[in-house]
Formats: C-alpha cells, sequence, structure tokens
C-alpha cells in the first residue's frame, strides 16, 4: 500500500473511532509504520471523525517531525514504545473507549476465562501504571507489557491497541471494549460465570494454531485463569480485582433449591447475607431500570 492509501486508511479508522465514541473531540491518536525509518501519525487538536489525507504527519524514530502541514501528536512517543520493542508491529491505535477505560478508572483488572473470543485473539490484558500523558516517561509505562500482548490499558487514561496492520490494532480495541462493556452488563445482571481450566486450555491450544501468540504458552504452572501472569516481575503496579474475583460464588434456582458453584464447581449454598446482597442488587436494579423507562 503506498504512502497516500495508508494516509487515507488512518482517516477511515480515526471516522470509525469517533464514530464509536472511543475518542471525544480531539482525544486519540493512530500511527502505521511506513518503513524502518518513518512512521505516519495523526496530528494534535484534530478530531479523529474529521480527519483528510493532508492532516497527517510522518516523524521519525525519535518523534522528529518530517513532514506534514499540521503539529504531530504530542503522544508519538506511546507509539514508538511499540514499534521499537515489537518489529513485527505495523500499526497502533490509541484512544479512550469508555468501557474499557471505565476499568482503567477503577483500577479493575481483565478478568480470563469468560469469553472464548477475548481468549483467542486478546488473551490477558495488562494495565500500565498511570503517568501524565506526553513524552517517554509515559511511553515508558507500557514497555515492561508490549512483547507479550496486543492490547494495555492505561490506568486512568485509555487504551492502546496494535497489530500486524491497521484495521486488527483498531479490532483490538473494539474486541476490548465489547468486552468490557459484557462484563458491567452481567455484573448488573448479578453474576459472571467463568469457563474452567479445562476448557481455558483448549481455547489456548486453538489460539496457537491460528499463530496467535501468549505468554502462558511459556509460563509452567500460570494461572490460566486465576493471577494475572503480568504481576509476575513485569511491574510493581498490580492492580487487584474487585468487581470480577475470580473464584466467586455462583448460585442459580434448581427444583430442589438453591445450586451453588465456584469456578463451575460445586459449593456451599448462600448464606443469608449472602441472599440479602443479591436481593439488594436485584431492587437497585429494578430501580434503575424503571428510572431508564419513565425517561424514555
Amino acid at each position: 500500500m503506498n504512502e497516500y492509501k495508508l494516509k487515507e486508511q488512518i482517516c477511515e479508522i480515526g471516522r470509525r473511532v469517533y464514530a464509536k465514541g472511543f475518542a471525544a473531540a480531539n482525544d486519540g491518536n493512530i500511527t502505521v509504520r511506513l518503513n524502518d525509518k518513518e512512521l505516519l501519525c495523526t496530528p494534535t487538536m484534530v478530531s479523529k471523525g474529521y480527519l483528510k489525507p493532508d492532516d497527517i504527519c510522518k516523524v521519525d524514530y525519535e518523534g522528529k517531525q518530517l513532514g506534514g502541514k499540521r503539529k504531530r501528536t504530542s503522544e508519538v512517543f506511546l507509539h514508538l514504545a511499540v514499534y521499537k520493542n515489537r518489529p513485527d508491529v505495523q500499526a497502533v491505535v490509541h484512544c479512550h473507549p469508555p468501557h474499557a477505560t471505565a476499568f482503567c478508572v477503577a483500577h479493575e483488572p481483565i478478568p480470563k476465562c469468560i469469553l472464548p473470543e477475548v481468549e483467542v485473539f486478546l488473551g490477558e490484558v495488562p494495565m500500565a501504571v498511570y503517568e501524565t500523558p506526553g513524552g517517554t516517561k509515559f511511553a515508558d509505562t507500557i514497555v515492561p507489557y508490549v512483547k507479550d500482548c496486543n492490547t494495555i490499558l492505561l490506568a486512568n487514561h485509555g487504551t492502546v491497541t496494535f497489530g500486524p496492520d491497521l484495521e486488527k490494532a483498531y479490532f483490538n480495541t473494539e474486541i476490548i471494549d465489547a468486552y468490557c462493556k459484557i462484563l458491567i452488563l452481567a455484573r448488573q445482571l448479578g453474576r459472571v460465570n467463568y469457563f474452567s481450566e479445562e476448557k481455558t486450555r483448549e481455547l489456548l491450544e486453538l489460539k496457537k494454531k491460528l499463530g496467535y501468540d501468549d505468554p502462558r504458552f511459556r509460563c509452567q504452572d500460570c494461572d490460566t485463569c486465576g493471577n494475572s501472569i503480568f504481576g509476575r516481575g513485569y511491574s510493581d503496579f498490580v492492580p487487584q480485582p474487585h468487581a470480577f474475583p475470580y473464584g466467586e460464588k455462583s448460585c442459580s434456582c434448581t427444583p430442589h433449591g438453591q445450586e451453588c458453584s465456584v469456578n463451575g464447581k460445586a459449593a456451599p449454598a448462600l448464606s443469608h447475607a449472602d441472599s440479602d446482597y443479591d436481593e439488594l442488587v436485584r431492587t437497585v436494579t429494578d430501580q434503575v431500570m424503571a428510572a431508564l423507562a419513565r425517561q424514555a
């Protein structure tokens, strides 16, 4: 694809990012690796929904602007941190998809072993510690994780996704935000069910056959579904689950009463306190839904 076609593709992905609500106003930035010396990147202070090919800038691998009538994004160093550590990556997308960014704000780790597609196409998603956006100190926060994933949450900020081409890099943004939305909706319904370690290993075998990488391939005795693999020597910043703890109790009604499980295995029935909590969640949810219905 020639340079002008790549600029057109950046504009198209910018329109998708804006239309999806992943980047309000002038938020977000997109880059594509042009060659071993140059990148194409979006300009600063321009809405991603209204980009034109002439707006796209060209920079070198130190962030110096080489071309373009507008000033390049100040967050280009975040993208460069990916390119310098992943020679296979050809494109990077950074934006603020609202559901995924909610997890960033809450410092809630992304749970594993819930949706097959997420296990295959994303795998475990780490969260990098917060740093003021722009500059190399900000970019350095993602370096420990880049080699072992294709999607990173930025604490109190947003997401950065990358891949072998621009569309795949963008698709990772769609996948993580859709997943986070599903998680939030499931929690509002009252429970989240995990599939087993055995079924997860089956998905990892499928992932390997499809040519995707996963750090769990190289780790013996990993917690496939439990503790984060990115807590083992990657960073001192290791967010702990609060809303989505692995090992939570899940119960359903049966003809014989309540049947409970933890990660698919039989567990004691709910205590009185647990039942009270479930009833409170149902009451609050009913009130919220009724209020929304009145507004409609």
